[in-house]
C-alpha cells in the first residue's frame, strides 16, 4: 500500500515498438498463408503454433479420431511468454481464447465460405469427420465468438478470405496496421 492507503498500480509491461499480431480462424480459412505473407511484408517473426506444439511436445498426446494433438494450453503459454514480450510477432493458430490478452495488439479472425473451407481441407487430405467438424465451426462462428469473448473489440479485425484478391487485401490492411502502430510507438 502507498502512504495514502491506496494500492499501487499494477506493473505494466514495457511499451513495444513492434506489435504482436494473432491471425486465427477455422482451419481452411487461410491463416497460415496470410500469416506468412504478413510476416514477410511487415518484417515480423512468424510463429505457427501448431508446428511449435509438435516440435516442442507442448501437447498431452495424440487424438487418432481427429488426427491431431491434444493441446496443452499451459505448456504453450509458458513456452511462448518470453517470445511475446518484445513484440514483433505474428502468431498463426486456429484457436485463441487461451492466449493472454496482454500479448496482442491486433487479433485477426479470418472467415471463409464453407465451400472454400471444404475444398482447402479436402486438398490437405483431412479425414471427413475433421472436415465436417471444421465446417460446422465456421458456420457457428466458433473462432470469431471466442475472439470476441477473449479480447477487446477494438483490437479485433474480422476479414473474409475466400479468394486470392481478398487475401492480398487482408495482408495490406494488416501491414497498414503494423505501420501505423510503429509510427505511433516511436
Amino acid at each position: 500500500m502507498s502512504s495514502d492507503g491506496s494500492s499501487p498500480p499494477p506493473p505494466t509491461s514495457p511499451a513495444r515498438s513492434n506489435p504482436n499480431i494473432l491471425i486465427t480462424g477455422t482451419p481452411g480459412t487461410g491463416k497460415t498463408t496470410a500469416a506468412g505473407m504478413v510476416a514477410d511484408a511487415a518484417g515480423l517473426e512468424l510463429i505457427t503454433v501448431g508446428d511449435l506444439i509438435k516440435q516442442r511436445n507442448l501437447h498431452d498426446g495424440y487424438n487418432e479420431e481427429f488426427d491431431t494433438y491434444w493441446l496443452n494450453e499451459d505448456k504453450v503459454v509458458d513456452e511462448m511468454e518470453d517470445m511475446m514480450s518484445g513484440g514483433g510477432m505474428c502468431i498463426d493458430f486456429h484457436t485463441c481464447g487461451f492466449f493472454p490478452e496482454r500479448w496482442f495488439d491486433l487479433v485477426v479472425v479470418l472467415r471463409a465460405g464453407t465451400q472454400q473451407v471444404y475444398d482447402r481441407l479436402k486438398s490437405r487430405g483431412y479425414k471427413q469427420n475433421k472436415i465436417e467438424e471444421n465446417i460446422e465451426c465456421e458456420i457457428m462462428q466458433v473462432v470469431a465468438d471466442e475472439a470476441r469473448e477473449s479480447y477487446k473489440a477494438e483490437i479485433i479485425m474480422e476479414l473474409t478470405s475466400n479468394t486470392v484478391e481478398e487475401m492480398e487485401d487482408n495482408v495490406e490492411k494488416i501491414v497498414a496496421f503494423v505501420d501505423g502502430f510503429r509510427s505511433s510507438h516511436e
